[in-house]
């Protein structure tokens, strides 16, 4: 069995997988460089808020999970920075009026009207690791935050520019996560540095993170399919949105 990574080159193999981030996939890419439209744009605030919503879920289940009192109240700022401490604030408000901005109901969003069954599935299936998996496990997948700011800084600095029609009250939400993310970002690091203490321990640790990572590209596939090739679910026998909405749930 190797050994296991120093600290630095543990460290140095989790900032390594920032080359899978999902700032890279085509659709991303085009929305950054201003040839997405509208339809577009919309298509990916609306497929995304089911991503946000599902965020303090995850976070509950690892908080659920954990034992540790000073963990728990640390991480607890995420739930707050995202679900707010009243009901006009919060990530989740935050990313409904981004919403309003391109031209979106808040209605149709809340109401998940336009997200496909693969950002479903993607979303799901990540909660459903946080539930199951050991605290620190969980805490873990979280490290794609590390590269979250430079993510929401490229949407600052080319959508304003690209898209003028873009009310500038929907950049709150991308204001916001640039200090958040990098103050949850050292707690997760320090968590994960401390717990995965072998190299096949690490070696999971890495592919947790792939995991991750995973399900943002897929997130991107789903759209990228819907959006751009046009070929939404079913359209070889409908062009109408038959899939599910997870109401069963």
């Amino acid at each position: 069995m190797p050994q296991a990574l120093s600290r630095a080159e543990f460290k140095q193999a989790i900032l390594d997988k920032g080359r899978f981030y999902h700032i890279y996939h085509p659709y991303h890419k085009m929305m950054h460089a201003g040839q997405a439209n509208q339809e577009q744009i919309q298509a990916w605030v609306a497929n995304r808020y089911y991503y946000q919503v599902n965020i303090p879920l995850k976070d509950a289940a690892i908080l659920a999970n954990c034992p540790d009192a000073a963990v728990r109240r640390e991480w607890m700022q995420r739930m707050l920075d995202q679900d707010g401490e009243g009901a006009e604030t919060g990530g989740g408000e935050a990313w409904l009026r981004l919403a309003e901005a391109v031209g979106l109901t808040r209605s149709e969003v809340v109401e998940q009207k336009w997200v496909l069954p693969g950002v479903r599935f993607a979303v799901d299936a990540y909660v459903n690791f946080a539930r199951r998996a050991v605290w620190q496990e969980a805490a873990s997948s979280s490290l794609t935050e590390l590269f979250a700011p430079e993510i929401h800084q490229s949407r600052l600095d080319s959508w304003p520019t690209h898209y003028p029609w873009i009310d500038e009250q929907g950049y709150d939400y991308f204001r916001s996560r640039l200090s958040q993310a990098r103050r949850d970002v050292e707690h997760g690091l320090n968590i994960t540095l401390d717990h995965y203490q072998s190299y096949q321990d690490q070696q999971r640790m890495l592919e947790i993170l792939q995991f991750k990572l995973d399900v943002l590209w897929s997130l991107l596939d789903a759209l990228s399919m819907a959006y751009v090739h046009k070929e939404q679910p079913y359209f070889t026998v409908t062009d109408q949105a038959v899939w599910h909405r997870g109401l069963f749930k």
